[in-house]
């Protein structure tokens, strides 16, 4: 049994050490050109046919899926939608095999002779249900080239030249960052781009599209590239196309400089795709309601979508964290200053909202109450974890539902960052009577080399310098005690002359967040999300409704003995003020009904901001156009 034990663990060490050979990537030349060409025709399965064809030499070489997603910020490449993959070299096919210790790892031989092998697969997208984002409908698609290629390991992707055509359904209209080099029916032929510029450069295409010029003659151009579900959808006034440039011109403005060559919003105006933002150099990928332009004051909640994909460019994509920026794909990337890169990014994707117009002042700050009720009453979660700790929820949760959020927390990097960055707001305009404030910071640390599109990189430290260079502090301690800490992260609004309150009539952001998500919220009374149908959405950790037994995934069905609907909840809470019996609940969990009592007597609650007297509005200045 000790020789039989013996011999296997040789086996396996020696299986191992075979698997450990995936070359790490060398700041080498990379000899001729990645030719990645992409079928998307198949609209009714909803399947890509991908071919890539990569230079290569005789003797092993390996194929990598990119498996780090930039933007995702985690190991989330869809590996799982791989399929049907053929190696071949001088039109022989080759025997791959997939590294069992890293599955986005693929080897084969290249035999005498072959100066390249191709490697053809099918990408099986979403289906819809629990298969992930849908990217492909009758009417649109969204095609993101790190999900459909393979490249070689062993050098750094920016030393891949790369070179990618699309074959789309018949007459679809397309946008990209892509240059095109030619079209040849429904072919396009782009022009050749570095392997890592590839992956940035995402595209949309549809049978329904319309673009927009954000910044009418200008060198470097900036557009607004519609698709839609329906013609209608696409009808925007000239109004609306205003307040879209102007928001170009007040990113330029708060930077001074910008880092593309051009830029391409690609915004889905879709029911059906997959609900998008995601950030890339010289493009963003987004999607908003069918309503966007034509349902206007309606769907203007989700108007600071656009501005945050925008701001990337600046901050994520051409400064980014020092340990996001990898070699490849494939090395782990380090997500520890992601309060900056998404933190600053949300605080000033709701700025721009504002001076551009795609928001009303008093829309910004019914957001920012909601924003600031979350870290003052809505994450119980912060008393035993830290918001830099959440820097790691890319990894940990990978935006996966969660039974309790608000105590377990997942990337509040975001909002938690946008509430740290406006405490740093209102100390510089401190310490420096007014004259100075973020702005500057935005300027210095992110408005350098005007037409640079190259990654440079940042540290703590930087961040740190850049903000003695504005006004001297002990900043690194300011920030730390922010991230490292368990406070409620809302002592900007003081400095900005505003206070948080809480009152008995929703603001208008927090009826409309409520709409979005068809439920009734009252998690800063009795501490309970409900959904139209009764469902339990959210429950507050420590809260009348926690203690009372109630979690996510039950489902009310009466309320003081009358059918449940969101109104008879929020009738019994406010009732409640002034009677001392408890709101009784009738609550279905699997196959058992009970009955569960909530002893609380508080009265609705809902986030607002209020003025200081004697304070000046900051607020105001933060918000006014330049």
């Amino acid at each position: 049994m000790l020789l039989r034990a013996a011999i296997l663990s040789a086996l396996l060490f020696t299986t191992a050490g075979a698997y450990a050979q995936t070359p790490p990537p060398q700041d080498i030349p990379f000899p001729g050109t990645l030719r990645i060409d992409v079928d998307a025709r198949d609209i009714g399965r909803r399947i890509f046919k991908v071919k890539a064809t990569i230079p290569a030499q005789p003797g092993p070489l390996t194929l990598l899926y990119p498996q780090w997603l930039p933007g995702a910020h985690s190991p989330s490449g869809p590996i799982d939608k791989l399929a049907g993959l053929q190696v071949t070299a001088n039109g022989k096919p080759l025997t791959w095999t997939r590294d069992p210790y890293n599955v986005y790892a693929f080897t084969v031989n290249v035999p005498q002779g072959a100066t390249d092998v191709v490697a053809n697969f099918n990408f099986m997208s979403s289906q819809g249900g629990t298969q992930g984002r849908v990217v492909m409908t009758p009417d649109i698609l969204n095609l993101q080239w790190n999900a459909n290629s393979l490249y070689p390991a062993g050098v750094n992707t920016r030393n891949i030249q790369a070179q990618a055509t699309v074959t789309l359904p018949p007459g679809w209209s397309y946008a990209t960052a892509l240059e095109t080099e030619r079209r040849d029916g429904d072919t396009v032929v782009f022009k050749p781009i570095s392997y890592d510029h590839l992956v940035d450069s995402p595209l949309f295409a549809g049978q329904h599209y319309r673009q927009f010029d954000l910044d009418p003659g200008a060198k470097v151009p900036v557009r607004l590239n519609v698709f839609a579900d329906n013609a209608k959808s696409l009808e925007a006034k000239p109004e609306q196309i205003e307040k879209h440039r102007a928001l170009v011109q007040q990113i330029y403005k708060l930077y001074g400089a910008r880092h593309f060559d051009r830029y391409d919003f690609l915004l889905a105006l879709t029911s059906q795709l997959g609900g998008i933002g995601l950030e890339h150099q010289r493009s963003s990928e987004n999607s908003g309601d069918t309503g966007y332009f034509t349902e206007w004051d309606s769907t203007w909640l989700g108007r600071d979508l656009l501005p945050h994909e925008f701001n990337h460019s600046w901050n994520g994509k051409y400064r980014r964290g020092a340990d996001l920026t990898t070699a490849n794909f494939n090395v782990p990337m380090g997500d520890s200053l992601l309060w900056l890169y998404e933190g600053q990014t949300q605080f000033w994707g709701q700025v721009l909202a504002a001076r551009s117009g795609l928001w009303s002042v008093d829309q910004t700050r019914d957001m920012l109450a909601n924003v600031a009720a979350t870290y003052d009453r809505g994450r119980p979660g912060l008393a035993w974890r830290n918001l830099q700790d959440t820097t790691n929820d890319p990894t940990i949760a990978q935006r996966r539902a969660l039974a309790f959020r608000n105590y377990q927390m997942s990337e509040d990097y975001y909002s938690g960052g946008q509430m740290v960055w406006l405490d740093v707001e209102g100390k510089l305009r401190a310490l420096t009577g007014n004259k100075r404030s973020l702005d500057d910071f935005a300027k210095a640390f992110f408005g350098m080399r005007d037409g640079d599109w190259n990654v440079n990189t940042y540290t703590f430290e930087d961040v740190v310098s850049t903000l003695n260079g504005i006004a001297p502090y002990d900043w690194a301690t300011f920030l730390r005690e922010r991230l490292d800490g368990h406070g409620p992260l809302i002592g900007g609004l003081e400095a900005a002359g505003w206070k948080l309150t809480y009152t008995d009539t929703p603001n208008d952001a927090f009826k409309a967040q409520q709409t979005r998500a068809k439920n009734t919220n009252l998690l800063y009374s009795i501490g309970l999300s409900v959904g139209d149908g009764g469902g339990i959405i959210d429950v507050l950790w420590d809260s009348p409704a926690f203690n009372a037994g109630l979690s996510p995934g039950m489902t009310v069905q009466a309320v003081n003995g009358r059918v449940y609907k969101g109104e008879v909840l929020k009738d019994a809470v406010a009732d409640a003020k002034t009677n001392q019996a408890p709101i009784t609940l009738m609550v279905r969990s699997f196959d058992r009904i009970d009955t569960v009592r909530i002893d609380y007597h508080g009265g609705l609650q809902y986030p607002k901001l209020e003025r200081i007297a004697g304070k000046p509005d900051r607020l105001a200045e933060l918000w006014k156009a330049r």
